[in-house]
């Protein structure tokens, strides 16, 4: 029996006379425009960096808006009002734009009243790497540094670095600096008019009494005013001005204090005294206190001529005390004293719009030395602005500036006012006592404190970087590896290993 065959669904569908249903006709796929721009990525992005790659799937709600709106929603995002102008330090942490600095244009835009810089932080937290990355990085723009004491010697690779040899004092070098030295004045003086001259030389005279005074006190005496009166008239004749201003003579801290010792009757006479035995013994603690410091422990440092010859077109010059630390810190305080007060004569007679930067490394070593050393350095700050300076002193907390002397005395209330003559305070990582410190004399808000003694302290190179009243900015300095390696402090330490 032959088997009959199944029919279809579509055949039985004939047999009752319904038409079988057609198959529908394959729609063709719309084209797809290829992407030039950038490749398809996946709903959670790309599990690399900077590739956008987000932990959950991105179900979430997109929103569009002006981007004066986005700026009210996110205002972290906003760059800083810092111009970019100046040497380019690092980046701004909250925003993640470059951050410059340049005090000269801060003062001139308005941002500052003055274009000193003070910096503070504990040891290791990239305090000299920051402002010696500063300094180089000025150089760009033409301006000279001159690093008035280099007590550590932090300075000296840079200036190698850039074929500058660097002027080392103390142990075992034979440079020695006149703190009485003329200077450019001696060279300039012929081109000078009679009436310039005498202008030059009542500057140059007067700081010279003002440094003298000051090593005086060091030695633990006061002078009087008497004191300095004779002082000013002792070196008019040491430096020949009494003679009609042809040729000056040149004048070290000896010659005073031989003229003080053994005084002819022309100078007692004209200082108004009986007689000698009178100006001796009114002038002798001045006379001694001179003396210790020639045959004390900065014998033949600070008392004989000047021996070597600075190039003032070099880009950076250094003043290295590295190897005076071994006389004690007096010894070091007083050749800051006189470093200070030579490097402002000079820098003084700096040619018209050139703009200098001076370093004070550790400057809180010469005000110890009594009143008129903190004069002298309240003095350089004030006049700033008026010799286009850039005074930057750098210590380790504000406590070392206001311990030069009792609680209420003089000396501390002029240190206090030094903090006021900075107008941009560069603050590294501290300990709380030390934050507390700086929240008090710098008017920190609570953040800006609480950086300075968290997000500073976590990575080398992070500081609050405070100008006037504006808010703090929150920056890294960043580093090449060429200055990572010239900039290195622990070095030695290293060549210990």
């Amino acid at each position: 029996m032959t088997r009959t065959p199944e029919r279809t669904a579509a055949e039985l569908l004939t047999d009752f006379g319904a038409a079988p249903p057609r198959a529908p006709r394959p729609v063709a796929a719309p084209e797809t425009k290829e992407r030039i721009n950038r490749a398809r990525a996946p709903r959670r992005g790309h599990a690399r960096p900077g590739q956008g790659w987000c932990p959950v799937e991105a179900p979430l709600t997109v929103y569009q808006a002006a981007t004066h709106e986005i700026g009210g929603l996110f205002p972290l995002l906003a760059a800083n009002g810092i111009p970019a102008v100046g040497a380019r330090v690092g980046y701004d942490t909250l925003s993640g734009g470059a951050f410059y600095a340049h005090p000269i244009e801060w003062v001139l835009r308005g941002l500052a009243t003055n274009p000193n810089m003070v910096v503070f932080g504990e040891p290791g937290r990239g305090k000299s790497s920051t402002v010696v990355a500063f300094l180089l990085r000025m150089m760009l723009f033409g301006v000279r540094t001159l690093v008035s004491g280099d007590v550590k010697g932090e300075y000296s690779p840079l200036l190698r670095s850039l074929d500058i040899n660097p002027i080392a004092l103390g142990r075992g070098s034979s440079a020695r600096l006149n703190a009485l030295d003329l200077g450019p004045l001696a060279t300039r003086w012929d081109s000078w008019s009679v009436a310039q001259q005498r202008d030059e030389l009542d500057g140059v005279l007067g700081r010279w009494v003002k440094l003298l005074v000051a090593l005086a006190e060091a030695q633990g005496y006061s002078p009087t005013v008497t004191d300095e009166a004779v002082l000013s008239q002792v070196l008019r004749r040491l430096v020949g001005a009494t003679d009609g201003y042809t040729r000056l003579r040149p004048v070290t801290i000896p010659d005073v204090q031989r003229e003080l010792a053994d005084p002819d009757p022309q100078l007692w006479e004209e200082a108004r005294f009986a007689d000698r035995r009178q100006f001796l013994d009114t002038l002798r603690p001045i006379t001694d206190a001179l003396a210790n410091l020639v045959s004390g422990p900065l014998a033949g440092l600070f008392d004989e001529p000047t021996n070597f010859a600075l190039d003032w077109n070099a880009p950076i010059q250094s003043m290295d005390l590295s190897l005076l630390r071994s006389r004690g810190d007096q010894a070091v305080a007083v050749a800051l004293t006189c470093l200070g007060s030579w490097s402002s004569m000079i820098t003084d007679l700096q040619d018209d719009g050139e703009i200098r930067i001076v370093v004070r490394d550790e400057v809180w070593r010469q005000m110890r030395l009594g009143p008129k050393a903190v004069q002298a350095v309240d003095s350089d700050l004030r006049l700033s602005r008026a010799e286009k300076k850039v005074q930057v002193l750098v210590g380790h907390k504000p406590s070392d500036f206001l311990s030069v002397g009792s609680a209420g005395s003089q000396e501390v209330a002029i240190a206090k006012d030094l903090l006021a003559l900075c107008s941009t305070r560069i603050l590294f990582g501290q300990s709380t006592r030390v934050a507390d410190e700086l929240a008090e004399d710098f008017a920190l808000a609570d953040k800006e404190s609480d950086a300075t003694t968290g997000w500073c302290m976590e990575r080398t190179g992070r500081a609050l970087w405070k100008i006037e009243n504006q808010p703090g900015y929150k920056v890294q300095t960043v580093l090449s590896p060429t200055e990572r390696r010239l900039f290195d402090t622990n070095a030695q330490l290293r060549t210990g290993r």
